[in-house]
């Protein structure tokens, strides 16, 4: 686990500052750092340092594959995961008549390409209940026309973490949609069993400590034929170069086919090198090390006059908490002031802890919050 010298070493960027916003941004580590560098160097190749990229790319298919509990080639990366979730859109090749479920916790990512007046699409949406996701609530939103239900693992919004293994029987019983996670705000935070579920997609710019510019995305072989792209481009195509690439397009199945043109090495680079450091520490002390923490904010939360919205159940509740103020902005630059960081958007302050915080952070922040309020 890291050590407060470790800290200090990996993280020189936190030094003076409390940071509380890895859901929006990480801070990375001076192994992605010195990865953008090499990726430079690499560069100066040319041509021949193509041969470089490709090496990086399988090394980061193989640690994409790690965290998702798939093989390498059940993976691959696309710019963001709103290309991934716009590509699973035109992979599902919707009809009238099919329906769509999305949730009122998620990202926009996630909801809105199902949205647009062009797809063809019925959208249901489960709707949060005391900022809960019940899959009660789910079930009568089920039938034999649901296609995809959609869902991140942890709301952006209030930290909310559903129960995935309830989610994917209940969907399994009720109908035969496919089950799409984004786990944007747990990968590289708390442990992760993906059984089941046909979609995976994870932005990279957060917990995994990396850059901007990546989508990850997973799907089993099982479900490869039923989310394949088909979208233009070369790089995820099995013909383009092929003597009859201008009569017919051959795009590799699943995941592979959300690749479609030329990586983003530098982000790749950076993917590389965050989830190999994730790795390095471990998720799972990671998130025993972080558990505490968590515990206690929410506790001290609970005490002071603000309207929490992460609800307070050990099995929902993750690395994110939000609370709601009439003086959000204020707060919120008060808090700066300090060069605490937190996040002041879409009418919440939202705290999220991760592995470089520690015990004596946590108190700076209360203390932060009580002369505020």
């Amino acid at each position: 686990m890291l050590t407060e010298s470790s800290r200090q070493r990996d993280f020189p960027g936190l030094a003076g500052k409390d940071y509380f916003n890895t859901a929006a941004e990480g801070i990375p580590p001076t192994a992605v750092l010195d990865a953008l560098q090499t990726y430079g160097q690499d560069k100066l190749l040319g041509m021949d340092g193509r041969d470089c990229h490709a090496k990086v790319w399988e090394s980061a298919k193989q640690q994409i594959g790690l965290a998702y509990g798939l093989s390498a080639g059940e993976v691959s990366l696309c710019s963001c995961s709103s290309e991934a979730y716009n590509l699973a859109a035109m992979a599902l090749q919707l009809r009238e008549g099919d329906e769509i479920v999305i949730n009122d916790l998620d990202f926009p990512a996630g909801a809105t390409p199902w949205l647009h007046a062009s797809c063809p699409a019925t959208v249901k949406v489960w709707r949060a209940r005391d900022w809960s996701l019940r899959i009660e609530d789910l079930i009568p939103l089920l039938s034999p026309r649901t296609r995809m239900v959609t869902t991140s693992l942890v709301s952006f919004f209030n930290g909310h973490k559903i129960n995935l293994p309830e989610l994917t029987r209940v969907v399994r019983r009720h109908c035969p949609a496919l089950i799409s996670v984004d786990v944007t705000q747990a990968l590289g935070r708390i442990p992760l069993d993906l059984s089941d579920v046909d979609l995976i997609v994870s932005s990279t710019h957060k917990w995994i400590l990396a850059t901007h510019g990546g989508g990850l995305v997973g799907i089993p072989s099982a479900s490869a034929e039923r989310l394949t792209a088909p979208a233009g481009g070369w790089f995820h195509l099995e013909n383009a170069f092929d003597a009859d690439r201008f009569e017919r397009v051959v795009p590799k199945h699943g995941a592979a086919s959300f690749s479609v043109g030329m990586p983003n090495y530098p982000a790749v680079y950076a993917i590389d090198a965050g989830l190999k450091y994730i790795q390095s520490v471990g998720v799972e002390q990671i998130d025993a090390h972080c558990r505490p923490l968590v515990r206690h904010c929410m506790d001290e939360l609970k005490r002071l006059p603000v309207q929490c919205i992460t609800p307070d159940e050990p099995d929902h509740l993750a690395g994110i908490m939000a609370f709601m103020h009439p003086d959000a902005d204020r707060i919120y630059a008060a808090l700066h002031q300090q060069n605490i960081h937190v996040m002041c958007h879409a009418g919440r302050l939202r705290i999220a802890i991760h592995g470089y915080n520690d015990p004596a952070s946590i108190e700076r922040l209360i203390d932060a919050l009580r002369g505020a309020l």
